[in-house]
């Protein structure tokens, strides 16, 4: 009995202990607990702390600005709308993005975001040697003093290579006019009636192509004549000129080759000329030129009922995404936004679950090469930064551009004006159902089943679009509740046609009578600065490759099959991948110093979704602006000097380009754990047909690519929604759901609970 009495005191000491521990246990977890609370919700804080550093210009910035300089008496400055070209004016300004380094600082540390700065365009035409001037001012909103900002190696910027103004083409318009009347005769007969001057509702426009010229320096333009009506791209009229407007003085401009139904001549005095003597082809209107082909009204037979409206999205309980200015965050997803008026829409220190996957991800350029028999057609090769592509975002149409219950964000440039231009509703945030299941599973089982589990897909979408002359760009950043981020651009406007000729038939296809649709490639650069788990990461590819070896348990036979090939890519130069190349199956960008808890380096993987490739040889004269579209994928270090892989400049002079992306990789420089960036090429073949009339559809014409985790996560992220729903059958045998949403979705929707039978059988 004294030895149980003994046994049951130690006994007691011992559980004593034992709690006493699990007490420090529970007090240590409760403790860490609150630590990773306190430091997610400081994370929070300091990326929507740090946000506003990525704003755009503000309308009263850019007054501020504009006052600055225009204070300066030696710059002499002038109103952009003032009609003289010989003037010194401001041609751009956009928000100058502070240096990483000093980004991180706030984003990271809390600490005070650094002032914010302007880029500003000015163009010195009233003086000995014109050129063209970039500054960084600031502090903001009130500007005290300015630096010139310089390009890599100090390259200058070619007077010439300037974008054009609205000044410009009014000049334009008005020479083109003056220069063509002696064919007013020859217009009126070959078109049915259309002319450029004292025209009333059958007037003729005019549209200009680019780049402007042959070489560094020149400033000629091709002209395409066609019908001002609804559409007018895909109206050509088989009258091109090429005229030289480099002076500054426009009564000095001049027509130096004009091309009319195939036939090239050195004036227009000498096509008409030869036109009225007979030695030239007329082109004769045909009875349905009229037809107003390139309309959206509808014609033809509907079988869609026309009395009732398609499905709409629906928001049953309110929006479940926040903004805040330009701070958005949705689902473990945070990220702040603008749209450069350069180029256009970027997304800065993105995070999932606090922890930043990249600090930036951004629109770089677009471009749209063609080919063709008219000489417009051979010129064409369009570089769209070079028409301030990001300032081309005009206002998005609820219900069609973007869902009813979006929200719409006005945007304002400042391009080519003498005030803030707002654009409204130019930008839209919403979220959406994809209408696929992010993950499902029935599990069958003895003619029933165990359970059937699924979760709806839900994404985040940011876009904006950029109307580009005829063609409308739609862009997309979309967010998944796993994780993954998809970048995406759909092509739709109007095709680039031209004159047909029936040798055109090898650069494209008839569209319409007189009309040739010109083949064309797009493509379009991405810059994707990944942070993952930090800022020193590393890159590798995967391919497959056979392994055949004896079958361990039958010996006699062989096994083949595919295994892991890795490659570890040390230089830049060995992670540029030429069109033209095998692509790689998976492309990993890797933290070599963090790790998830089953050991994988944490990553994200780059996924292509493009059909690109190369437009031009490589160093052929324009290409050399685009060197970018070598490649589907670059890889380089980091730099605040490398921060575009182009320049505004690039399509007017493309020759000796102010931007080389080239140049980034040139030096072959290290990338194993470092600072990388990613540059990203997607594209499409493009051969007009007939149903591009009366333009261009989207289906078909999108690409992107995604940013998948690679063991970045110890699993899905997305099992913590609470949008799952379980079902499993009872021991009555009816179905038991399980949900953890409200289980009326609501009567916009439905108001009948939600309901799963299960079962199958034979009838």
């Amino acid at each position: 009995m004294p030895n149980k009495y003994f046994l049951t005191g130690d006994y007691s000491k011992h559980a004593e202990r034992s709690t006493t521990r699990a007490k420090m246990r529970l007090l240590h977890l409760l403790c860490l607990l609150c630590l990773a609370a306190c430091e997610a919700s400081r994370a929070r804080d300091w990326a929507h702390h740090g946000a506003p550093m990525f704003a755009d210009l503000t309308p009263r910035e850019m007054k501020a600005i504009r006052a600055y300089f225009h204070g300066i008496a030696e710059f002499r400055l002038t109103d952009a709308s003032n009609v003289a070209l010989k003037k010194n004016s401001i041609l751009m300004m956009e928000l100058q993005v502070p240096k990483k380094n000093e980004a991180l600082r706030a984003l990271d540390r809390g600490q005070a975001k650094p002032p914010r700065q302007a880029r500003v365009i000015i163009q010195f035409a009233n003086q000995t040697k014109p050129n063209i001037t970039e500054f960084i001012v600031g502090p903001l909103p009130s500007p005290k003093s300015h630096e010139v900002k310089k390009f890599k190696g100090d390259r200058p910027i070619p007077f010439e290579s300037r974008p054009m103004t609205s000044v410009e083409y009014s000049h334009l318009n008005r020479t083109i006019g003056k220069l063509t009347s002696k064919a007013r005769n020859l217009l009126l007969e070959t078109t049915g009636g259309f002319l450029l001057t004292n025209c009333s509702d059958r007037c003729l426009a005019f549209i200009d192509i680019a780049p402007r010229g042959l070489a560094s320096g020149e400033r000629r333009s091709w002209i395409m004549l066609v019908k001002f009506v609804e559409g007018y791209y895909i109206h050509p009229t088989g009258f091109e000129i090429l005229l030289n407007h480099k002076d500054l003085n426009p009564d000095k401009w001049a027509i130096e080759k004009v091309w009319y139904n195939s036939m090239y001549f050195d004036s227009v005095e000498d096509l008409v000329e030869k036109y009225e003597s007979g030695a030239v082809e007329k082109i004769s209107p045909s009875d349905d030129d009229d037809d107003l082909y390139s309309t959206y009204i509808p014609r033809g037979h509907s079988n869609t009922p026309t009395d009732i409206h398609g499905p709409k999205l629906v928001e049953p309980q309110g929006r479940r995404y926040f903004i805040d200015g330009n701070f958005v965050e949705y689902a473990g997803w945070s990220f702040a936004y603008r749209v450069r008026s350069s180029a256009g829409l970027q997304v800065f220190d993105v995070r999932f679950n606090d922890e930043r996957i990249a600090y930036e991800i951004s629109l770089q350029e677009a471009i749209a090469f063609y080919a063709g028999d008219t000489p417009a057609a051979m010129q064409t090769k369009y570089i769209d930064a070079g028409w301030g592509m990001g300032t081309l975002s005009y206002e998005l149409a609820a219900g069609i551009d973007c869902p009813e219950i979006a929200t719409f964000v006005d945007l304002y440039h400042y391009f080519d004006t003498d005030k803030p231009v707002r654009y409204r509703n130019a930008l839209c945030i919403f979220e959406m159902t994809t209408a696929v299941p992010l993950r499902r599973h029935f599990n069958a089982f003895k003619g029933g089943y165990n359970f059937y589990g699924g979760l709806d897909s839900t994404v985040l979408v940011l876009r904006t679009t950029s109307t580009v002359y005829n063609y409308d760009y739609i862009w997309d950043f979309i967010f998944y509740q796993n994780g993954v981020m998809e970048v995406k651009v759909s092509a739709t406007g109007f095709i680039h046609a031209t004159f047909f000729t029936s040798n055109g038939l090898q650069y494209g296809r008839k569209v319409y009578n007189h009309v040739l649709g010109n083949l064309h490639t797009h493509l379009i650069n991405y810059k994707v600065d990944l942070d993952i788990a930090g800022r020193e990461n590393s890159f590798q590819s995967l391919n497959l490759k056979y392994v055949n070896f004896t079958n361990p348990w039958s010996p006699k036979n062989f096994i083949v099959q595919s295994k892991l090939d890795w490659t570890e890519h040390k230089t830049e130069r060995s992670a540029a991948f030429r069109y033209g190349k095998k692509f790689p199956r998976y492309v990993h960008f890797y933290n070599p110093n963090e790790k998830n808890k089953l050991g994988h380096q944490k990553g994200y993987r780059i996924q292509l979704n493009s059909h690109g490739d190369s437009v031009l040889p490589r160093g052929w004269q324009e290409e050399n602006s685009i060197t970018w579209s070598r490649y589907p994928l670059a890889v380089t270090r980091h730099k605040d000097s490398e921060a575009t892989s182009t320049s505004i400049y690039n399509q007017n002079d493309p020759w000796k380009p102010v931007v080389v992306f080239e140049d980034y990789i040139r030096n072959n420089e290290n990338i194993v754990n470092q600072d990388l960036v990613a540059w990203v090429t997607v594209g499409f073949l493009h051969v007009p047909h007939a149903e591009d009339i009366p333009n261009t559809a989207t289906p078909g014409n999108a690409v992107g690519f995604f940013l998948r985790p690679f063991n970045f996560f110890d699993e899905d992220p997305s099992v913590a929604s609470r949008s799952t729903v379980i079902v499993r059958p009872g021991p009555d045998g009816k179905p038991k759901v399980q949900r953890w949403t409200p289980e009326v979705v609501g009567h916009c929707v439905t108001d009948k609970a939600f309901f799963y039978n299960g079962t199958y059988a034979g009838v």
